[in-house]
């Protein structure tokens, strides 16, 4: 493996949905996503065998998990273990960052169907 430096602007966002845009990057083992979601966004309830944390930069995340409500504001986290189905809604306009373990081949793939819709 070969050290490489990224820079958020470099990397093309790709536009979800009309309210989320992300970009990311994948290694070998770690998926790190850049989220920007408009106040009213969703995120549909999902599952996946990755472990997430979630870092909001800024802005606030409503998750829907485990039958309760996490609202997680800037300079907050959230870690979310492996196959926990979850939903969120921006309650404000958020910068979020996540990252993934083991690396998110779906969205390599194209397969995410559920964050389309």
């Amino acid at each position: 493996m070969t050290v490489t430096h990224h820079r958020w602007d470099d990397i093309p966002p790709e536009q979800i949905n009309p309210t989320i845009s992300r970009r990311f990057i994948t290694a070998d083992r770690v998926t790190v996503a850049r989220f920007e979601l408009t106040r009213g966004a969703v995120v549909p309830q999902h599952a996946h065998e990755n472990e997430q944390v979630s870092y909001i930069v800024s802005g606030a995340l409503k998750f829907i998990l485990e039958g309760r409500e996490i609202v997680v504001r800037g300079g907050e986290l959230l870690q979310i273990p492996p196959n926990v189905p979850h939903s969120a809604e921006a309650v404000e306009d958020t910068l979020a960052i996540d990252v993934f373990s083991p690396i998110r081949q779906d969205w390599i793939d194209k397969t995410d169907s559920y964050f389309r819709r």
